[in-house]
């Protein structure tokens, strides 16, 4: 079944396409890739970024927020050759910067995984900064309203790759059961000799 890909606000695709445009943005970039692009860089693939922090073990309810959105750029060749994110100012939304590396191609890869399930999602990425992790977040309300952060009970993680050591990277998880494991990771272990 497609996946339900929901559109980038104006404004954002607007200052992608104008840092494209910009050889100042282009050239400023660490992005070989994209200097050596052949072809008109096009921003594909929009999705919005949320980041999962105040992961606790205390029964804390994890925060998730709509940090951004990230944009695939392509040129002449097949696959993407960098990305492109903006980020939400006071002012509304502004061009960020662009990279390249392995989340690139990872989420390219999740996102040809995902279109081969047979539920409807609404792709969406998921960072965990304190991991160094980020997934595809593959939201089961395929309709809903991407600044709406909260998950619902059939959505689906797929770990990109570099996932963290033990996570397995394209396989995909339920948020019930990757998130006590996440918990885990984030939990300090007591040293030797303090109290328990």
């Amino acid at each position: 079944m497609p996946l339900h890909v929901p559109p980038a606000p104006a404004p954002a695709l607007r200052s992608v396409l104008a840092a494209l445009g910009s050889p100042t943005a282009v050239r400023a970039a660490r992005t070989p890739s994209l200097k050596a692009l052949q072809g008109q860089p096009t921003p594909v693939s929009p999705l919005p970024v949320y980041v999962l922090d105040q992961i606790t073990a205390l029964g804390g309810r994890p925060r998730t927020r709509l940090t951004g959105w990230r944009f695939l750029i392509r040129g002449a060749e097949p696959g993407a050759a960098a990305a492109a994110e903006t980020m939400l100012t006071p002012d509304g939304w502004a061009f960020s910067h662009f990279f390249e590396g392995p989340y690139v191609a990872s989420t390219e890869r999740a996102l040809r995984q995902a279109e081969s399930l047979t539920t409807a999602y609404q792709p969406r990425l998921l960072s965990v900064p304190e991991l160094y992790m980020v997934t595809l977040w593959l939201h089961g309300d395929h309709v809903a309203d991407p600044s709406s952060c909260r998950s619902a009970p059939g959505d689906l993680l797929v770990p990109l790759a570099p996932a963290p050591p033990g996570i397995a990277a394209h396989r995909p998880h339920r948020v019930a059961d990757l998130l006590p494991v996440l918990t885990h990771r984030l939990t300090p272990t007591p040293l030797l000799g303090s109290p328990a």
